[in-house]
């Protein structure tokens, strides 16, 4: 993440996301795959680490070998070949954000959902401070209900944050500069949607 001041002299949070260029690498169809949809591909792979396979895909194409491949729908008409650039995004005004969260492992109930923890350390709770509490009833239902929030892993998971701001977009450089956070580490891969 990085900041910019707006035309008011406000600093503003921003990420700065690479979009492109992507190749469009696969167009489907309903009369062939059952639905619409076109498929990019980014970032260059080299030949010796694609699979053979792969390399007919790509041929297919007439395109070089791409390391990342997505599906969208909606993309309007495109051909197999054409480069799509940041340019797409010049007249949004507010896009979605799809990616992977960062990975915290496992982790107990102060942190996961932000439970305070049994209380003070009187009462002869000594070693309990961040421990869940009581997690049931008595011998009737005898057992813990299903979705209790309990301790476990966190994170990690796919993760789509609506309706983040544009604040420029720089077609020179191929960089969308949206206002806020977005879903995982620096360096990820993401897809941003109109």
């Amino acid at each position: 993440m990085t900041s910019v001041f707006s035309a008011d002299g406000k600093n503003v949070p921003c990420t700065v996301i690479e979009l492109g260029p992507c190749v469009v690498t696969q167009v489907k169809s309903v009369e062939k795959d059952g639905y619409d949809a076109v498929q990019l591909g980014f970032e260059e792979a080299k030949e010796k680490n694609t699979t053979k396979p792969m390399l007919g895909h790509f041929a297919k194409s007439g395109t070089t070998p791409k390391r990342h491949l997505a599906e969208f729908t909606g993309f309007g008409e495109v051909n197999l070949g054409d480069t799509i650039t940041v340019e797409l995004f010049a007249d949004a005004a507010y896009v979605d954000v799809i990616g992977t969260s960062k990975g915290k492992g496992f982790q107990g109930v102060v942190k996961r959902h932000g439970f305070g923890g049994v209380g003070q350390s009187t009462h002869g709770q000594d070693d309990r401070l961040r421990k869940p509490g009581s997690i049931g009833a008595c011998s009737y239902p005898a057992k813990v209900f299903k979705g209790l929030r309990m301790g476990g892993q966190m994170g990690n998971a796919r993760v789509t944050t609506h309706n983040l701001q544009v604040l420029k977009v720089i077609p020179e450089h191929n960089l969308l500069l949206i206002k806020g956070s977005i879903p995982g580490f620096k360096g990820s891969i993401v897809s941003v949607i109109k």
